[in-house]
C-alpha cells in the first residue's frame, strides 16, 4: 500500500486542501479506512480499488472522520491525480471515470488541471424560514446581506446562503457548535478589482458538534455551479476563492458545457508519497 499527500484546489503551493489517498485498499476493512481517515485529521481521506463496473477506470471509497461520504468534490479530483500519477490509462482518454457511492463520476483533463461533473442535485429549492433563520444564525451572517436560502444538496446536504458581496461573506462570525449533520456555506459576488467572480465559504460540524470551516468545498462549490447557471446568474464560466479566511487560498474554476452540466476544476499537487506499512492500516 501507499499513502500519497495531495493538495487540491490550490492557488500556489500548500495553498489548497489536503487530502490523504491510500493506494492498493483492496485488503482494508471499512473500520481500518474510518480509523486511518481519524488519525490523518483531513477532512476526507480516500482509498483506491478496482472498479466493479465495467465503465469505470477506478473505484473510491471517500471517508470523513465520522464516516464514509457517497460523493466529495476535493477528493474526488485528488484521487483521480494520485490514480492518474501512478502511470494509470484511462479507457476513454482524456475523460476518467471514477465509481464511487453516486455512481459513475466524470473527470476531464485540461492541461494541468483535472474538473469533474457536478452530479445532479438530491435536494434542491428554497430553505424554509426557519431553515433560513437557522443558517444566518449558525454562520453568522448579517441578515439583511443575505439575498437568497436555497438547498443544494448532491449527498452532502448542503444549503447555501447567497449574499450580496463578496465583504459579508468574509464578515461572517459563525458559531462555535452545530448539531451533527449540519453543512452550510455562503456565497458573494466579488466586488470592482476582486480577481475572482465569487467568495466561498463553507462549514460543517465535526464528529463531536464543532462548527468547522472546510479550506475548499468541491461539492458545495459544484451545488453552488448548478444553482448560479441554472438561475442565469453565472455565464459560461466562473473563477471562485475560498479558504482566506483560514489561511488558505483555494482557486475554484466552474464552467457551463451549454448542455446542462457544469464542470467543477482546480489544481492538484502531490506533497508527498510514501509507503503505508499493514500493520498501520
Amino acid at each position: 500500500m501507499k499513502l500519497d499527500l495531495v493538495d487540491v484546489f490550490g492557488s500556489g503551493p500548500l495553498s489548497g486542501n489536503p487530502l490523504g489517498v491510500v493506494h492498493g485498499a483492496d485488503d482494508m476493512t471499512a473500520e481500518q479506512m474510518l480509523r486511518l481517515t481519524q488519525w490523518l485529521g483531513f477532512s476526507e481521506t480516500t482509498f483506491l480499488l478496482p472498479p466493479t463496473d465495467p465503465a469505470a477506470d477506478y473505484r473510491v471509497r471517500i471517508f470523513y472522520p465520522g464516516g464514509e461520504l457517497p460523493f466529495a468534490g476535493h477528493p474526488t479530483l485528488g484521487s483521480c491525480h494520485a490514480w492518474l500519477e501512478m502511470g494509470s490509462t484511462p479507457k476513454r482518454g482524456d475523460v476518467i471515470v471514477q465509481e464511487c457511492g453516486v455512481g459513475l463520476v466524470e473527470v476531464k483533463r485540461d492541461g494541468d488541471r483535472l474538473a469533474f461533473r457536478a452530479p445532479e442535485f438530491t435536494r434542491y429549492g428554497p430553505m424554509t424560514e426557519d431553515e433560513r433563520a437557522e443558517a444566518i444564525r449558525l454562520t453568522g451572517v448579517d441578515p439583511d446581506a443575505v439575498v437568497e436560502a436555497v438547498h443544494v444538496s448532491n449527498g452532502p446536504e448542503w444549503q447555501l446562503l447567497r449574499l450580496r458581496s463578496d465583504a459579508d461573506v468574509l464578515a461572517a462570525d459563525p458559531a462555535p457548535k452545530a448539531p451533527l449533520g449540519t453543512d452550510i456555506g455562503l456565497a458573494g459576488p466579488g466586488g470592482e478589482g476582486s480577481p475572482v467572480d465569487w467568495e466561498i465559504r463553507a462549514f460543517f460540524s465535526d464528529t463531536v458538534g464543532r462548527f468547522r470551516e472546510d479550506p475548499v468545498t468541491g461539492s458545495f462549490n459544484a451545488g453552488v455551479a448548478l444553482h448560479l447557471f441554472r438561475s442565469g446568474l453565472a455565464l459560461s464560466a466562473y473563477r471562485a476563492a475560498q479558504g482566506r479566511k483560514i489561511g488558505a487560498d483555494g482557486l475554484i474554476i466552474c464552467e457551463d458545457d451549454g448542455a446542462g452540466s457544469a464542470w467543477i476544476g482546480g489544481t492538484s499537487t502531490t506533497v508527498s508519497s510514501q509507503g503505508l506499512l499493514p500493520e498501520f492500516a
